[in-house]
């Protein structure tokens, strides 16, 4: 247990916070050594803390219930004595940004599920089977913090997880433009049916910064390294609508795409079936084996059935099929509290684990 890495959860007792404490249960490579939170949660118990808002499916850790909660603008006690941070605190953009920032220049590394700081243009924001590679910039955040070992990497927003892979793994064909559709869970939200009884039987047609984030952020996943900071790709214009559906897990998008060198359907399901990237070359523990999987059958992707595919890490594709308007269509589902948040942070985690970004203080 002592060679494993000591985490900080920020913001642990909120439903992405739960999960990241969920994943970190028997992790072979990290262990949840502080957990943080508001104020109101300092100084008792996690157990206490959560009391019965505990919000996952699966029971709270033993090995959590009594570890004593921290402040977590109490930022050099929390960053003390461990080694690097999950964070998904619940504060506004610009709190978010200079708490981060602070955690970071205590020589603690950030891997952030929140979305401030996924536009400042030397943080890396990953996928890790896409772009890896712009951990480079993580140099260049370095310097302009003034710290040896302290950064800020995030991931993206959870829903562009169910369409971005896919798109990258046709990039031989250039995608020109796409039109996406996503239907997102109220987990997105950080709810459950017993937080938000209206959304039962009930769709909501808007979420706030949803439909910016999907157009724009696989661009800046899609871009490159320009010295100190990531310059976005162009291409593939993307317009995106956003709607909340009564659903607990998983992000439901239907897609349509337009490319320069039209491919057969054929090559497009090998593409992306055989698509594989660094945590499945490194065999980082939370890397699925298979990173998207494509189901012949008409009523496949279902939440019901597909959501936890690969263990809510893995991304399930169907009804690849021509368009009399687009190329092609299809529709895509991702789990939004493991791949889209939580967990493709901890992939992320171990990605830069590996590279070396991250180790022991």
């Amino acid at each position: 247990m002592s060679e494993k890495l000591k985490v900080a959860i920020l913001g642990g007792t909120g439903m992405v916070g739960q999960r990241f404490i969920a994943l970190l249960e028997n992790h072979p490579w990290f262990e949840v050594h502080t957990i943080a939170a508001s104020p109101r949660s300092a100084g008792k118990t996690y157990e206490q803390a959560i009391g019965d808002r505990w919000k996952l499916e699966v029971p709270m850790p033993e090995a959590v219930k009594n570890i004593v909660v921290k402040d977590v603008s109490d930022v050099e006690n929390v960053a003390a004595d461990v080694d690097f941070c999950f964070s998904a605190v619940d504060m506004s953009k610009d709190e978010i940004k200079k708490i981060e920032e602070a955690y970071a220049k205590t020589e603690t590394p950030v891997v952030s599920n929140n979305s401030a700081h996924r536009w400042t243009p030397d943080v890396p924001m990953i996928i890790p089977e896409i772009n890896p590679e712009h951990a480079e910039v993580i140099e260049a955040q370095k310097k302009r913090l003034g710290t040896t070992n302290g950064f800020i990497a995030v991931k993206p927003n959870c829903s562009i997880q169910s369409y971005a892979p896919v798109l990258y793994s046709w990039k031989e064909f250039e995608p020109t433009k796409a039109v996406v559709s996503t239907y997102q869970a109220i987990s997105g939200a950080g709810k459950t049916f017993k937080d938000w009884p209206e959304m039962n039987g009930n769709i909501i047609p808007f979420i706030s910064g949803e439909e910016e984030k999907s157009e724009k952020e696989p661009l800046r996943i899609y871009g490159h390294v320009a010295g100190d900071h990531i310059e976005p790709a162009t291409t593939p214009l993307i317009t995106s609508q956003c709607i909340r559906v009564p659903v607990l897990y998983g992000h439901t998008a239907t897609v349509f795409v337009d490319f320069a060198k039209k491919p057969s359907k054929e090559e497009l399901i090998e593409r992306m079936v055989s698509y594989k990237g660094e945590p499945q070359k490194l065999e980082l523990p939370s890397a699925p084996k298979q990173f998207i999987q494509y189901l012949e059958e008409d009523n496949r992707p279902q939440v019901a059935l597909d959501v936890n595919f690969e263990r809510g890490f893995g991304i399930s594709i169907g009804r690849l099929r021509e368009d009399s308007v687009f190329d092609y269509k299809f529709v895509g589902l991702s789990h939004n509290t493991v791949r889209g948040a939580a967990g493709g942070a901890v992939l992320c985690a171990e990605l830069l684990k590996a590279k070396g970004y991250i180790h022991a203080k």
